[in-house]
């Protein structure tokens, strides 16, 4: 599911770019560093990532080619020239952030590191971009956004659909659905895969160059699997395939939050409930564990459905039986939105090479790109990276700060809760707390943690 770009217009590394240089360090070199958060930093000249770090030696070794090899290539682009540099390498991020050197680390982990991690950065003085989900825990999400506040340092969630590369339809829908293009919003419907069980349950022995003990972090000690944890070969050019953690309850929860934490954010911007979140949620999925006969690793949710309800009375439905995008169903019309290249002809949205239409409406007059957006303008950001680095230099809320990565994340969690608990649950979005009585529901709003791996 990479959704790194090949191509990116010089407008989006020119003019905008911050005008010194900030150091940065890398902490996870798996799949989504490699193949995402590397090259984009890396195009703009006044970053410099000077250190990496992963308790996988192996992925350490591996990515420190790729850093320079993309530098080069972002240099090469500007018609300039570029030496490579020693990067300084570790296999314990506190280690990385007694660093007095590195201003700012970006954070793509598995999802049950993201929040201690990011405390630690935080309270170290650094700068975060932290890829989504925020936090693997609606307590977790709360913990880290009041240190974040604390501590007044940029913290960026890696929400790239809210940036106008390289998908500018995100925000186009958003703002047309705030606007009243569509009139009153009633429903919203996000459509999204499901994950299916499967995984290789034979313990083995722990690889040499991986310290499990830390990998597992605040997560109670399991035994050794390739396919909880990532592959240890199957890689191309560094790009690694998709890791079995993300199918594993005890490090994720599932594409709710893998997924949801895009679109449900996407909706919750057209909606004006970037600060808030569903008072009731009601869902069901097929959990593989379910099936008495089922052998296999992996049990995260599969095909689910769900439904919630907001305080301004828009009914919001996700299910894997929809299609995969976000739609926004008004009074006088509906707007369609989803991933790929947005073409137009004559004013009117058409299929890109792959035959999606990213931007479509039940009117195409709602989209014409003639017709002024309204009053209501939202915050625009080239690219997300960008948008962090020029946070930093500005001390300006980024376009994903952590309030409004944690709310769409809890709304996520809460969609998980329902699916998990299999009936409707009550939320109060000002509190955040279950409103009604729920002992079954509340034991899902927190995992216990290690100590030694704990905030």
């Amino acid at each position: 599911m990479s959704d790194f770009p090949t191509i990116v217009p010089a407008s989006v590394i020119g003019k905008n770019a911050p005008g010194n240089q900030i150091q940065i360090g890398i902490i996870g070199c798996g799949r989504y560093a490699i193949s995402h958060d590397i090259p984009l930093t890396a195009l703009y000249q006044n970053s410099r990532i000077i250190a990496v770090c992963d308790v996988d030696t192996f992925r350490t070794a591996a990515a420190i080619p790729i850093i320079q090899s993309s530098y080069r290539q972002a240099a090469n682009s500007r018609n300039e020239n570029i030496s490579d540099w020693s990067i300084k390498v570790y296999d314990n991020y506190r280690e990385l952030l007694l660093n007095p050197e590195i201003d700012a680390v970006i954070i793509s982990l598995p999802d049950h590191q993201h929040a201690v991690v990011a405390v630690h950065a935080v309270r170290a003085g650094k700068h975060v971009y932290l890829q989504k989900p925020a936090t693997l825990t609606i307590e977790e999400g709360k913990i880290l956004r009041e240190e974040v506040h604390r501590s007044g340092k940029v913290l960026q969630i890696g929400s790239q659909q809210r940036s106008l590369f390289p998908w500018p339809q995100f925000k186009r829908a958003a703002e047309l659905v705030r606007n009243g293009k569509i009139g009153e919003l009633k429903e919203v419907k996000i459509g999204f895969p499901a994950d299916t069980g499967g995984g290789h349950s034979l313990a083995l022995p722990i690889p040499a160059e991986l310290n499990y003990d830390a990998w597992l972090g605040p997560t109670s000690f399991l035994e050794y699997m390739e396919d909880r944890v990532h592959p240890r070969s199957g890689h191309h050019n560094g790009i690694y395939h998709r890791p079995g953690w993300l199918r594993c309850e005890s490090f994720a929860t599932g594409m709710i939050t893998n997924w949801g934490s895009h679109h449900i954010d996407i909706a919750h911007w057209a909606m004006d409930t970037e600060q808030s979140g569903p008072k009731e949620i009601i869902g069901k999925a097929k959990f593989p564990r379910e099936d008495e006969n089922y052998s296999g690793l992996w049990d995260v949710h599969g095909h689910f459905e769900t439904e919630a309800l907001y305080d301004n009375g828009v009914k919001m439905y996700i299910s894997s039986k929809l299609p995969h995008g976000i739609k926004f169903v008004g009074s006088e019309g509906w707007i369609w939105v989803t991933r790929g290249n947005c073409l137009w002809k004559d004013g009117i949205p058409i299929p890109d090479e792959q035959g999606i239409i990213a931007l479509n409406a039940s009117n195409q007059k709602i989209l014409h790109p003639e017709m002024k957006t309204g009053k209501t303008l939202l915050y625009e950001s080239q690219e997300q990276h960008l948008n962090w680095l020029n946070c930093i230099f500005s001390g300006t809320n980024p376009v994903a700060p952590i309030e409004i990565g944690h709310r769409s994340n809890s709304a996520c969690l809460l969609h998980w809760i329902a699916m998990k608990v299999n009936r409707k649950i009550h939320w109060d979005p000002i509190k955040e707390e279950l409103s009604i009585y729920d002992p079954e529901a509340t034991a899902l709003l927190s995992r216990t943690r290690r100590k030694e791996y704990d905030f």
